[in-house]
Protein backbone atom coordinates (compact mmCIF):
# COMPACT_ATOMS: atom_id res chain seq x y z
CA UNK A 1 0.00 0.00 0.00
CA UNK A 2 2.75 2.53 0.79
CA UNK A 3 4.40 1.80 -2.48
CA UNK A 4 1.33 2.70 -3.75
CA UNK A 5 0.79 5.90 -2.23
CA UNK A 6 4.36 6.86 -3.62
CA UNK A 7 3.11 5.76 -6.47
CA UNK A 8 0.25 8.36 -6.09
CA UNK A 9 2.72 10.73 -5.12
CA UNK A 10 5.31 10.90 -7.44
CA UNK A 11 2.66 10.35 -10.67
CA UNK A 12 0.80 13.82 -9.21
CA UNK A 13 4.29 15.68 -8.96
CA UNK A 14 5.72 14.53 -11.98
CA UNK A 15 2.43 15.49 -13.80
CA UNK A 16 2.72 18.60 -12.20
CA UNK A 17 6.20 19.67 -13.77
CA UNK A 18 4.96 17.88 -16.62
CA UNK A 19 2.83 20.47 -17.05
CA UNK A 20 4.22 23.20 -16.08
CA UNK A 21 7.63 22.36 -18.08
CA UNK A 22 5.17 21.88 -21.55
CA UNK A 23 3.39 25.05 -20.90
CA UNK A 24 6.57 27.02 -20.60
CA UNK A 25 7.78 25.36 -23.83
CA UNK A 26 4.71 25.80 -25.49
CA UNK A 27 4.65 29.69 -24.05
CA UNK A 28 8.31 30.08 -24.73
CA UNK A 29 7.74 28.59 -28.56
CA UNK A 30 5.10 31.38 -28.97
CA UNK A 31 6.82 33.84 -27.60
CA UNK A 32 10.34 33.74 -29.67
CA UNK A 33 8.09 33.71 -32.70
CA UNK A 34 5.98 36.50 -31.88
CA UNK A 35 8.46 38.58 -30.54
CA UNK A 36 11.06 38.17 -33.28
CA UNK A 37 8.45 38.69 -35.28
CA UNK A 38 7.38 42.34 -33.79
CA UNK A 39 11.06 43.10 -33.81
CA UNK A 40 11.86 42.59 -36.79
CA UNK A 41 8.74 44.49 -37.93
CA UNK A 42 9.55 47.09 -35.73
CA UNK A 43 12.95 47.78 -37.42
CA UNK A 44 11.67 47.33 -41.00
CA UNK A 45 9.04 50.50 -39.73
CA UNK A 46 11.95 52.58 -38.76
CA UNK A 47 13.87 51.56 -41.60
CA UNK A 48 11.00 53.03 -44.13
CA UNK A 49 10.48 56.07 -41.76
CA UNK A 50 14.87 56.74 -42.42
CA UNK A 51 14.41 56.19 -45.64
CA UNK A 52 11.56 58.56 -46.49
CA UNK A 53 13.54 61.33 -44.30
CA UNK A 54 16.70 61.04 -46.45
CA UNK A 55 14.49 61.03 -49.58
CA UNK A 56 12.81 64.38 -48.30
CA UNK A 57 15.86 65.81 -47.18
CA UNK A 58 17.31 64.94 -50.76
CA UNK A 59 14.12 66.58 -52.29
CA UNK A 60 14.54 69.61 -50.34
CA UNK A 61 17.92 70.06 -51.12
CA UNK A 62 17.55 69.84 -54.73
CA UNK A 63 14.47 72.71 -55.03
CA UNK A 64 17.02 74.95 -52.85
CA UNK A 65 20.06 74.10 -55.03
CA UNK A 66 20.59 76.56 -58.17
CA UNK A 67 22.60 72.85 -59.67
CA UNK A 68 20.48 70.39 -58.38
CA UNK A 69 22.22 67.42 -56.36
CA UNK A 70 25.50 68.36 -58.18
CA UNK A 71 26.45 70.89 -55.38
CA UNK A 72 25.30 68.75 -52.96
CA UNK A 73 27.71 66.39 -50.95
CA UNK A 74 25.41 63.51 -50.60
CA UNK A 75 27.46 61.29 -49.55
CA UNK A 76 28.29 63.33 -46.64
CA UNK A 77 24.24 64.05 -46.21
CA UNK A 78 23.98 60.11 -45.82
CA UNK A 79 26.85 59.23 -44.32
CA UNK A 80 25.90 61.85 -41.21
CA UNK A 81 21.86 60.31 -41.23
CA UNK A 82 23.83 56.33 -41.55
CA UNK A 83 25.96 57.53 -38.29
CA UNK A 84 22.03 59.08 -37.12
CA UNK A 85 20.10 55.90 -37.43
CA UNK A 86 22.57 52.98 -37.30
CA UNK A 87 21.66 52.34 -40.88
CA UNK A 88 23.46 51.88 -43.96
CA UNK A 89 21.83 53.82 -47.24
CA UNK A 90 22.17 53.65 -50.48
CA UNK A 91 20.81 56.02 -53.27
CA UNK A 92 19.89 54.15 -56.80
CA UNK A 93 18.69 56.25 -60.10
CA UNK A 94 15.19 55.29 -61.66
CA UNK A 95 16.66 51.99 -63.34
CA UNK A 96 18.37 50.46 -59.86
CA UNK A 97 21.80 51.82 -60.23
CA UNK A 98 23.49 52.77 -57.41
CA UNK A 99 24.56 56.37 -57.82
CA UNK A 100 25.36 57.21 -53.72
CA UNK A 101 25.75 55.15 -50.37
CA UNK A 102 26.50 56.21 -46.53
CA UNK A 103 29.98 54.83 -46.80
CA UNK A 104 32.98 57.33 -46.43
CA UNK A 105 35.57 55.47 -48.77
CA UNK A 106 34.62 56.52 -52.27
CA UNK A 107 35.59 53.48 -52.98
CA UNK A 108 33.14 51.22 -51.51
CA UNK A 109 32.36 49.14 -54.40
CA UNK A 110 28.35 50.23 -54.33
CA UNK A 111 28.85 52.61 -56.99
CA UNK A 112 27.31 51.66 -60.05
CA UNK A 113 26.08 48.23 -59.26
CA UNK A 114 22.58 47.75 -60.12
CA UNK A 115 20.07 46.74 -57.50
CA UNK A 116 17.71 43.30 -58.52
CA UNK A 117 15.13 44.42 -60.89
CA UNK A 118 12.32 42.85 -58.81
CA UNK A 119 13.11 45.64 -55.65
CA UNK A 120 12.81 49.02 -58.41
CA UNK A 121 9.60 47.55 -59.56
CA UNK A 122 8.17 46.86 -55.93
CA UNK A 123 9.22 50.03 -55.21
CA UNK A 124 7.43 51.94 -58.27
CA UNK A 125 4.67 49.69 -58.01
CA UNK A 126 3.61 49.94 -54.13
CA UNK A 127 6.01 52.86 -53.40
CA UNK A 128 7.91 50.91 -51.01
CA UNK A 129 9.93 47.66 -50.36
CA UNK A 130 10.94 45.38 -47.53
CA UNK A 131 13.08 42.17 -47.13
CA UNK A 132 15.68 39.86 -46.71
CA UNK A 133 17.96 40.50 -49.11
CA UNK A 134 21.84 40.85 -50.42
CA UNK A 135 20.57 43.03 -53.34
CA UNK A 136 22.12 41.02 -56.14
CA UNK A 137 25.57 40.87 -54.52
CA UNK A 138 25.21 45.47 -53.96
CA UNK A 139 25.88 44.21 -50.51
CA UNK A 140 28.73 42.29 -48.23
CA UNK A 141 25.49 39.75 -47.09
CA UNK A 142 22.08 39.20 -46.55
CA UNK A 143 20.22 42.03 -44.52
CA UNK A 144 17.37 43.41 -43.54
CA UNK A 145 16.06 45.80 -46.63
CA UNK A 146 13.83 48.35 -47.01
CA UNK A 147 13.24 50.74 -49.89
CA UNK A 148 11.04 53.85 -50.51
CA UNK A 149 11.00 56.05 -53.99
CA UNK A 150 12.52 59.44 -54.05
CA UNK A 151 9.35 62.24 -53.92
CA UNK A 152 8.46 63.09 -57.11
CA UNK A 153 10.70 66.39 -58.12
CA UNK A 154 13.64 67.20 -59.71
CA UNK A 155 14.94 63.64 -58.80
CA UNK A 156 14.03 60.17 -59.97
CA UNK A 157 15.14 56.80 -58.47
CA UNK A 158 14.92 55.11 -54.91
CA UNK A 159 16.61 55.48 -51.19
CA UNK A 160 17.67 51.68 -50.17
CA UNK A 161 18.40 51.59 -46.26
CA UNK A 162 19.77 48.14 -44.94
CA UNK A 163 20.52 47.24 -41.32
CA UNK A 164 22.59 43.74 -39.81
CA UNK A 165 20.09 41.12 -39.00
CA UNK A 166 22.73 40.30 -36.10
CA UNK A 167 20.97 43.75 -34.39
CA UNK A 168 17.69 42.17 -35.05
CA UNK A 169 18.42 39.14 -33.51
CA UNK A 170 20.50 40.45 -30.65
CA UNK A 171 17.45 42.46 -29.64
CA UNK A 172 15.37 39.47 -29.50
CA UNK A 173 18.10 37.09 -28.30
CA UNK A 174 18.28 39.45 -25.05
CA UNK A 175 14.49 39.37 -24.58
CA UNK A 176 15.21 35.50 -24.83
CA UNK A 177 17.54 35.53 -22.16
CA UNK A 178 15.50 37.39 -19.66
CA UNK A 179 12.60 34.51 -20.25
CA UNK A 180 14.57 31.92 -20.39
CA UNK A 181 15.60 33.19 -16.75
CA UNK A 182 11.92 33.61 -15.64
CA UNK A 183 11.04 30.25 -17.62
CA UNK A 184 13.64 28.76 -15.63
CA UNK A 185 12.66 30.65 -11.83
CA UNK A 186 9.19 29.49 -12.54
CA UNK A 187 10.34 25.55 -13.54
CA UNK A 188 12.69 25.71 -9.99
CA UNK A 189 9.31 27.31 -7.79
CA UNK A 190 6.81 24.60 -9.94
CA UNK A 191 9.29 21.79 -8.21
CA UNK A 192 9.01 23.03 -5.15
CA UNK A 193 5.16 24.19 -4.93
CA UNK A 194 4.02 20.67 -6.65
CA UNK A 195 6.15 18.86 -4.12
CA UNK A 196 4.26 20.84 -1.56
CA UNK A 197 0.53 20.52 -3.24
CA UNK A 198 1.11 16.57 -4.11
CA UNK A 199 2.19 15.92 -0.49
CA UNK A 200 -0.78 17.80 1.12
CA UNK A 201 -2.49 16.22 -1.11
CA UNK A 202 -1.31 12.57 -0.42
CA UNK A 203 -0.93 13.10 3.39
CA UNK A 204 -4.59 12.28 4.20
CA UNK A 205 -4.54 9.34 1.79
CA UNK A 206 -1.74 7.63 3.25
CA UNK A 207 -3.26 8.60 6.92
CA UNK A 208 -5.99 7.28 6.23
CA UNK A 209 -4.60 3.99 4.70
CA UNK A 210 -2.72 3.97 8.07
CA UNK A 211 -5.82 4.46 9.87
CA UNK A 212 -8.00 1.64 7.84
CA UNK A 213 -5.18 -0.93 8.43
CA UNK A 214 -5.78 -0.12 12.45
CA UNK A 215 -9.21 -0.60 12.27
CA UNK A 216 -8.67 -4.09 10.58
CA UNK A 217 -6.81 -4.91 13.76
CA UNK A 218 -10.00 -3.77 16.04
CA UNK A 219 -8.20 -0.15 17.21
CA UNK A 220 -10.06 2.35 15.93
CA UNK A 221 -8.66 5.57 17.48
CA UNK A 222 -6.45 6.68 14.69
CA UNK A 223 -7.93 9.85 12.66
CA UNK A 224 -6.84 11.88 9.81
CA UNK A 225 -4.94 15.31 11.15
CA UNK A 226 -5.54 18.52 9.95
CA UNK A 227 -8.35 18.10 7.78
CA UNK A 228 -9.07 21.88 7.27
CA UNK A 229 -10.46 23.41 4.12
CA UNK A 230 -13.21 23.14 1.85
CA UNK A 231 -11.74 20.98 -1.30
CA UNK A 232 -12.90 17.59 -1.54
CA UNK A 233 -9.55 15.63 0.28
CA UNK A 234 -10.83 17.83 2.70
CA UNK A 235 -14.36 16.95 2.55
CA UNK A 236 -13.22 13.28 2.13
CA UNK A 237 -11.03 13.04 5.27
CA UNK A 238 -13.70 14.29 7.47
CA UNK A 239 -16.21 11.81 6.31
CA UNK A 240 -13.36 8.93 6.94
CA UNK A 241 -12.95 10.66 10.71
CA UNK A 242 -16.79 10.33 10.53
CA UNK A 243 -16.86 6.60 9.60
CA UNK A 244 -14.31 5.82 12.10
CA UNK A 245 -16.25 7.75 14.67
CA UNK A 246 -19.27 5.70 14.00
CA UNK A 247 -17.37 2.40 13.74
CA UNK A 248 -15.77 3.17 17.32
CA UNK A 249 -18.82 3.81 18.95
CA UNK A 250 -20.69 0.59 17.22
CA UNK A 251 -17.70 -1.64 18.23
CA UNK A 252 -17.96 -0.01 21.71
CA UNK A 253 -21.53 -0.31 21.75
CA UNK A 254 -21.42 -3.88 20.65
CA UNK A 255 -18.72 -4.61 23.54
CA UNK A 256 -21.05 -2.87 26.04
CA UNK A 257 -24.21 -4.89 24.30
CA UNK A 258 -22.41 -8.08 24.67
CA UNK A 259 -21.09 -7.38 28.26
CA UNK A 260 -24.53 -6.08 29.44
CA UNK A 261 -26.56 -8.79 28.06
CA UNK A 262 -24.14 -11.36 29.34
CA UNK A 263 -24.50 -9.49 32.99
CA UNK A 264 -28.25 -9.30 32.81
CA UNK A 265 -28.68 -13.39 31.43
CA UNK A 266 -26.11 -14.32 34.13
CA UNK A 267 -27.93 -13.51 37.11
CA UNK A 268 -31.40 -15.21 36.48
CA UNK A 269 -29.67 -18.31 34.93
CA UNK A 270 -27.45 -18.49 37.88
CA UNK A 271 -30.68 -18.41 40.22
CA UNK A 272 -32.80 -20.92 37.71
CA UNK A 273 -29.73 -23.09 37.99
CA UNK A 274 -28.64 -22.96 41.56
CA UNK A 275 -32.49 -23.71 42.38
CA UNK A 276 -33.08 -26.38 40.18
CA UNK A 277 -30.11 -28.20 41.18
CA UNK A 278 -31.47 -27.67 44.89
CA UNK A 279 -34.81 -29.49 43.81
CA UNK A 280 -32.96 -32.04 41.57
CA UNK A 281 -30.32 -32.85 44.68
CA UNK A 282 -32.80 -32.53 47.33
CA UNK A 283 -31.18 -29.71 49.14
CA UNK A 284 -34.56 -27.69 49.27
CA UNK A 285 -37.06 -29.01 51.47
CA UNK A 286 -40.22 -30.33 49.95
CA UNK A 287 -42.27 -28.00 51.74
CA UNK A 288 -40.21 -25.27 50.38
CA UNK A 289 -40.53 -26.69 46.63
CA UNK A 290 -43.11 -24.44 45.36
CA UNK A 291 -41.94 -21.29 46.79
CA UNK A 292 -38.96 -21.62 44.80
CA UNK A 293 -40.27 -23.41 41.78
CA UNK A 294 -42.22 -19.54 41.32
CA UNK A 295 -39.09 -17.77 41.50
CA UNK A 296 -37.96 -20.23 38.67
CA UNK A 297 -40.71 -19.07 36.82
CA UNK A 298 -40.41 -15.61 37.65
CA UNK A 299 -36.92 -15.47 36.49
CA UNK A 300 -37.52 -17.76 33.45
CA UNK A 301 -40.78 -15.21 32.47
CA UNK A 302 -38.00 -12.59 33.06
CA UNK A 303 -35.18 -14.12 30.96
CA UNK A 304 -37.94 -14.07 28.09
CA UNK A 305 -38.42 -10.55 28.24
CA UNK A 306 -34.93 -9.68 28.11
CA UNK A 307 -35.02 -11.83 24.92
CA UNK A 308 -37.94 -10.36 23.51
CA UNK A 309 -36.38 -6.82 23.91
CA UNK A 310 -33.50 -7.33 22.32
CA UNK A 311 -35.39 -8.82 19.36
CA UNK A 312 -37.62 -5.54 19.41
CA UNK A 313 -34.37 -3.88 19.39
CA UNK A 314 -33.13 -5.83 16.11
CA UNK A 315 -36.27 -5.28 14.59
CA UNK A 316 -36.42 -1.85 15.08
CA UNK A 317 -32.96 -1.33 13.53
CA UNK A 318 -33.85 -3.28 10.24
CA UNK A 319 -36.75 -0.90 9.23
CA UNK A 320 -35.11 2.32 7.62
CA UNK A 321 -35.97 5.89 8.32
CA UNK A 322 -37.28 6.29 4.96
CA UNK A 323 -40.01 3.09 5.00
CA UNK A 324 -41.59 4.70 8.38
CA UNK A 325 -41.96 8.21 7.32
CA UNK A 326 -43.92 7.20 3.95
CA UNK A 327 -46.53 5.80 6.23
CA UNK A 328 -49.27 7.62 8.25
CA UNK A 329 -51.40 6.86 11.11
CA UNK A 330 -54.22 8.33 13.83
CA UNK A 331 -52.21 8.76 17.20
CA UNK A 332 -55.17 9.72 19.45
CA UNK A 333 -56.32 6.46 17.94
CA UNK A 334 -53.04 4.78 19.55
CA UNK A 335 -52.51 7.04 22.80
CA UNK A 336 -56.29 6.14 23.50
CA UNK A 337 -55.94 2.10 22.96
CA UNK A 338 -52.38 2.29 25.09
CA UNK A 339 -54.55 3.83 28.00
CA UNK A 340 -57.02 1.25 27.79
CA UNK A 341 -54.51 -1.79 27.49
CA UNK A 342 -52.80 -0.44 30.80
CA UNK A 343 -56.16 0.51 32.80
CA UNK A 344 -56.27 -2.74 34.41
CA UNK A 345 -52.58 -2.14 36.31
CA UNK A 346 -53.16 1.96 36.52
CA UNK A 347 -56.52 0.64 38.51
CA UNK A 348 -54.27 -2.18 40.90
CA UNK A 349 -52.20 1.00 42.36
CA UNK A 350 -55.23 3.27 43.04
CA UNK A 351 -54.08 5.33 40.07
CA UNK A 352 -56.32 8.44 38.32
CA UNK A 353 -56.05 9.24 35.15
CA UNK A 354 -56.23 12.82 33.91
CA UNK A 355 -56.28 13.32 29.85
CA UNK A 356 -56.01 16.30 27.63
CA UNK A 357 -56.99 14.88 24.26
CA UNK A 358 -58.29 16.93 21.09
CA UNK A 359 -61.45 15.44 19.66
CA UNK A 360 -60.41 15.53 15.90
CA UNK A 361 -57.95 12.81 14.51
CA UNK A 362 -53.98 13.78 14.96
CA UNK A 363 -52.47 11.73 12.09
CA UNK A 364 -49.06 11.56 11.92
CA UNK A 365 -45.84 9.95 9.78
CA UNK A 366 -44.30 7.07 11.32
CA UNK A 367 -45.20 3.31 12.01
CA UNK A 368 -48.63 2.97 14.38
CA UNK A 369 -47.33 0.03 15.88
CA UNK A 370 -43.85 1.31 16.93
CA UNK A 371 -45.59 5.12 18.52
CA UNK A 372 -47.63 2.41 20.15
CA UNK A 373 -44.81 0.33 21.94
CA UNK A 374 -43.46 4.08 22.98
CA UNK A 375 -46.86 5.00 24.62
CA UNK A 376 -47.35 2.03 26.45
CA UNK A 377 -44.11 1.60 27.65
CA UNK A 378 -43.91 5.43 28.95
CA UNK A 379 -47.69 4.97 30.48
CA UNK A 380 -45.92 1.44 31.72
CA UNK A 381 -43.03 3.27 33.62
CA UNK A 382 -45.78 6.18 34.66
CA UNK A 383 -47.77 3.68 36.21
CA UNK A 384 -45.53 1.38 37.92
CA UNK A 385 -43.18 4.64 39.32
CA UNK A 386 -46.68 6.61 40.69
CA UNK A 387 -47.16 7.41 44.35
CA UNK A 388 -50.43 5.04 45.36
CA UNK A 389 -53.41 7.66 45.20
CA UNK A 390 -52.17 10.24 42.71
CA UNK A 391 -52.80 11.20 39.01
CA UNK A 392 -50.77 10.54 35.95
CA UNK A 393 -51.31 12.97 33.36
CA UNK A 394 -51.63 12.30 29.28
CA UNK A 395 -52.04 15.27 26.80
CA UNK A 396 -51.62 15.39 22.95
CA UNK A 397 -51.80 18.46 21.04
CA UNK A 398 -49.97 20.13 17.72
CA UNK A 399 -47.98 23.12 17.70
CA UNK A 400 -46.18 24.46 14.39
CA UNK A 401 -46.26 21.20 12.13
CA UNK A 402 -45.85 18.48 14.87
CA UNK A 403 -47.86 16.72 17.52
CA UNK A 404 -46.56 16.35 20.86
CA UNK A 405 -47.49 13.49 23.90
CA UNK A 406 -46.77 14.44 27.31
CA UNK A 407 -46.98 11.67 30.09
CA UNK A 408 -46.80 13.01 33.63
CA UNK A 409 -46.77 11.16 37.14
CA UNK A 410 -46.05 11.93 40.81
CA UNK A 411 -43.59 9.86 42.92
CA UNK A 412 -39.81 9.99 43.54
CA UNK A 413 -37.72 12.85 41.86
CA UNK A 414 -35.18 11.76 39.06
CA UNK A 415 -31.94 13.17 39.97
CA UNK A 416 -29.74 15.71 37.96
CA UNK A 417 -27.24 12.72 37.63
CA UNK A 418 -29.71 10.18 36.74
CA UNK A 419 -32.04 11.53 33.42
CA UNK A 420 -28.98 12.02 31.14
CA UNK A 421 -28.85 8.33 31.67
CA UNK A 422 -32.17 6.64 31.73
CA UNK A 423 -32.65 6.25 27.96
CA UNK A 424 -29.53 4.06 27.92
CA UNK A 425 -29.34 0.18 27.36
CA UNK A 426 -29.62 -1.81 30.82
CA UNK A 427 -29.88 1.23 32.49
CA UNK A 428 -31.53 1.09 36.18
CA UNK A 429 -32.26 3.97 38.61
CA UNK A 430 -31.65 3.54 41.87
CA UNK A 431 -35.31 3.66 42.50
CA UNK A 432 -35.85 1.21 39.79
CA UNK A 433 -33.94 -1.46 41.67
CA UNK A 434 -35.92 -1.17 44.23
CA UNK A 435 -39.70 -0.75 42.75
CA UNK A 436 -38.71 -2.34 39.24
CA UNK A 437 -37.60 -6.32 39.94
CA UNK A 438 -39.06 -7.53 37.08
CA UNK A 439 -37.82 -4.86 34.87
CA UNK A 440 -34.76 -5.48 32.41
CA UNK A 441 -33.88 -1.83 31.77
CA UNK A 442 -34.70 -1.55 27.79
CA UNK A 443 -37.96 0.41 27.79
CA UNK A 444 -36.84 3.71 27.68
CA UNK A 445 -33.62 2.78 25.72
CA UNK A 446 -36.30 1.37 22.99
CA UNK A 447 -38.38 4.21 23.48
CA UNK A 448 -35.68 6.58 22.21
CA UNK A 449 -34.70 3.99 19.46
CA UNK A 450 -38.30 4.39 18.07
CA UNK A 451 -38.33 7.97 18.01
CA UNK A 452 -34.57 8.50 16.65
CA UNK A 453 -35.84 6.14 13.69
CA UNK A 454 -38.71 8.99 13.29
CA UNK A 455 -36.92 11.51 13.45
CA UNK A 456 -38.51 12.80 16.79
CA UNK A 457 -37.29 14.11 20.38
CA UNK A 458 -37.77 13.14 23.68
CA UNK A 459 -37.28 15.12 26.67
CA UNK A 460 -37.76 14.48 30.25
CA UNK A 461 -37.91 16.71 33.73
CA UNK A 462 -37.97 15.66 37.09
CA UNK A 463 -38.36 17.95 40.10
CA UNK A 464 -40.10 18.54 43.56
CA UNK A 465 -41.69 14.43 42.78
CA UNK A 466 -43.44 15.55 39.36
CA UNK A 467 -41.82 13.43 36.34
CA UNK A 468 -42.87 14.66 32.57
CA UNK A 469 -42.21 13.12 29.39
CA UNK A 470 -42.49 14.56 26.19
CA UNK A 471 -42.18 13.21 22.50
CA UNK A 472 -43.07 15.16 19.57
CA UNK A 473 -44.23 13.68 15.59
CA UNK A 474 -44.38 14.96 12.19
CA UNK A 475 -48.09 15.54 11.30
CA UNK A 476 -49.18 14.21 8.30
CA UNK A 477 -50.18 16.03 5.35
CA UNK A 478 -52.52 13.48 3.71
CA UNK A 479 -54.81 11.92 6.20
CA UNK A 480 -53.69 8.24 5.20
CA UNK A 481 -53.76 5.31 7.72
CA UNK A 482 -51.28 2.18 7.48
CA UNK A 483 -52.09 -1.26 7.73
Amino acid sequence: MRSRLRGVYMKNYISIVLLVSLSLIILGAAFAGMSYSFIARERTEDMLASARSVGGMLRAYARDSDTGLEGINIRALLSWSSGLTGFHLIVTDAQGVVVNCSDQNPDCGHMGRTVPSGAVMSVNRSGSYTGHSDLGGVLASKRFVAAVALPAGPIQGCVFVSDYAGKTRGTWGSLAQIFIVAAIVVVILSFFIAYIVTRKLTRPIKEMSDAARSYTKGDFTPRVQDVGGDDEVSELAESFNAMADSLERSERSHRELIANVSHELKTPMTTIAGFADGLIDGTIPKEREEEYLKVISSETKRLSRLVRGMLDMSQLQSVTPMELMSRSFDLLEVVCQSLLSLEQKITSRDLDVETVLPEEPVFVTGDGDAIAQVVHNLLDNAAKFADPGTNITLKLWRSEGRAYVSVANRGETISKDELPLIFERFHKTDRSRSQDRDGVGLGLYIVKTILDSHDSHIYVSSRDGLTTFVFDLKLAKVKNTTE
